[in-house]
């Protein structure tokens, strides 16, 4: 089923206003110099991590995929740029056939990268690569600060479940990409229902406190959740008294009953005490979720409590106080004439401010010690060292404009798993630091 058909804001026909002005206007510009053709390079990387991260997380992959095939000029977007002036007839005949016909190379999605690692390759004619820089920045961007942020709060969670629940906190469409980068970092489930239905991602969610206000007891409220919902649901006990509510709790829907849910106050003393008594009550199979404004290092706070599993809003869509992961979009080599044999030149900025950037197409490699861990992200131009050919990390996502890499978001998740592994433990150490391996450079002849 296609889910426009429901009308659900969770897919768009088209992507190509998802961009800058200036996208369109180079494009113009390049169509009357005649350099639009050239063969180009670019490349997405981020020159530092947000600070105190030890490593970022890729994703967001698979939807800059279908980004890049949605890339349409229909009538009415052609329309809109006509009424507005933005670029001349000669431009918009040409954006009416576009489809890009390049092709992308990258990081897989849920793998980890560091300062320089080139996350994604765009290479193509500079018109077809050009335009796709905003969409591409985008979804990384947002998807992969939100997949760090996910999984430091599951290193944090040492094996608990996590939900996501932060549909509230952001915008209705960025909810349902945190909700698919937060399950990539390590989230089990989550309680948006737009993001189950586009995604396939687990979805829970029992009742919040209007539910035990609407009735005129406590007890009302909770007997009609279990009858509605059976024993097996989640009850929340911090409406008025949490010691009383789980009396009551248990009293109604028996020892089985499924969990208990805590959203405020001394969240390690109250999972203590309420423990205690649902044992003591003889609910010792009832579970303890808790809730209220968490971030990784509360997750953390909470390692010794008896707390069963943890659902996170606020910090986790937007990212623990890091929305972006600050990644650009750089041209990198380029043909010298639009002849198809002509060589690539590598380019660069060279500006001051830390903003410069390191000209040729990009190959990286993550090198293992003699124990198999990660001890440098290698990123270099011309040839591969033979000590590396086997640990080299871009895979080929689109082939002549054609998607060839898409997977399943399970697959994504697992990655990620694995290759968080595979680094060294600091990156899990929720303190201040570098980036938990160096990125070294090794420069080749050309930008080929």
């Amino acid at each position: 089923m296609n889910t426009a058909d429901l009308g659900l804001p969770v897919d768009v026909p088209s992507t190509a206003l998802f961009t800058d002005q200036y996208e369109l206007t180079m494009l113009q510009a390049a169509l009357r110099a005649g350099t639009a053709d050239r063969h180009s390079v670019f490349e997405v990387f981020t020159r530092r991590l947000p600070e105190g991260r030890r490593y970022g997380v890729v994703a967001g992959t698979g939807r800059v995929l279908d980004a890049v095939e949605n890339f349409r000029f229909d009538a009415g977007v052609l329309g809109f740029l006509r009424e507005r002036g933005i670029v001349d007839e000669a431009t918009l005949e040409w954006l009416a056939s576009y489809r890009f016909s390049g092709d992308v190379w990258g990081y897989p999605e849920g793998e980890v990268y560091f300062p320089g690692s080139p996350i994604m390759r765009v290479e193509g004619s500079f018109a077809e690569c050009v335009l796709l820089e905003t969409v591409i920045l985008s979804i990384l961007n947002h998807d992969s600060a939100i997949a760090a942020a996910a999984s430091r709060m599951a290193s944090a969670a040492g094996g608990r479940p996590l939900i996501e629940m932060g549909a509230r906190r952001t915008h209705e469409l960025a909810a349902v990409a945190a909700s698919r980068a937060a399950y990539v970092g390590g989230f089990a489930t989550t309680s948006d229902l737009a993001a189950g239905f586009r995604y396939g991602i687990p979805t829970v969610g029992t009742s919040a406190h209007a539910f035990t206000l609407l009735h005129d007891s406590e007890r009302d409220a909770f007997r009609a959740q279990v009858e509605s919902l059976g024993a097996g649901t989640t009850l929340l006990v911090d409406t008025y008294d949490v010691t009383e509510a789980v009396r009551t709790a248990v009293e109604v829907a028996g020892p089985g009953l499924g969990a208990v849910r805590i959203d405020s106050g001394d969240l390690l003393l109250v999972a203590h005490r309420v423990r205690q008594q649902l044992d003591e009550l003889g609910a010792t199979d009832t579970r303890i979720i808790v809730t209220s404004d968490l971030d990784e290092y509360a997750i953390a706070s909470l390692a010794a409590a008896p707390v069963d599993a943890y659902g996170v809003g606020t910090q986790l869509v937007t990212g623990s106080g890091h929305p972006t992961a600050s990644m650009v979009y750089k041209l990198v080599a380029r043909a010298e004439s639009d002849d198809p044999r002509a060589p690539l030149v590598p380019v660069a900025k060279k500006s001051s401010g830390g903003k410069t950037s390191i000209g040729g197409r990009k190959w990286a490699a993550r090198r293992p010690d003699a124990d198999g861990v990660a001890e440098a992200e290698v990123v270099g131009t011309g040839q591969v060292p033979a000590e590396l050919v086997d640990h080299q990390l871009l895979v080929e996502l689109v082939k002549s404009g054609e998607v060839v890499a898409r997977e399943s978001l399970d697959v994504v998740r697992d990655r990620h798993t694995a290759a968080r592994a595979g680094l060294p433990l600091s990156a899990t150490q929720l303190s201040r630091g570098e980036p938990v391996i160096p990125t070294e450079y090794l420069h080749g002849r050309s930008g080929s």
